[in-house]
């Protein structure tokens, strides 16, 4: 019979402090933030879309499959 060698720390051991895993949640929220920040910003900044024009053969097919199209 072989044992698995260990490394002497359990799964569920966390290796850090209370204070350094805060540091790292505080670190992690603020390289979130600022591209979330930037996609919101450039969200706003979006040009309205065109209309889409629906074919005649795209409005038959939806129809014949009980699909509904925007604007019918």
């Amino acid at each position: 019979m072989t044992t698995e060698p260990t490394s002497g720390r359990l799964a569920y051991d966390d290796a850090a402090t209370l204070a350094e895993m805060g540091a790292d949640c505080r670190a992690a929220q603020a390289a979130l933030t600022r591209p979330l920040t930037a996609a919101a910003r450039d969200l706003s900044r979006e040009a309205p879309k065109r209309d889409i024009e629906i074919p005649e053969a795209a409005a038959r097919l939806a129809a014949a499959l009980n699909l509904q199209l925007d604007g019918e």
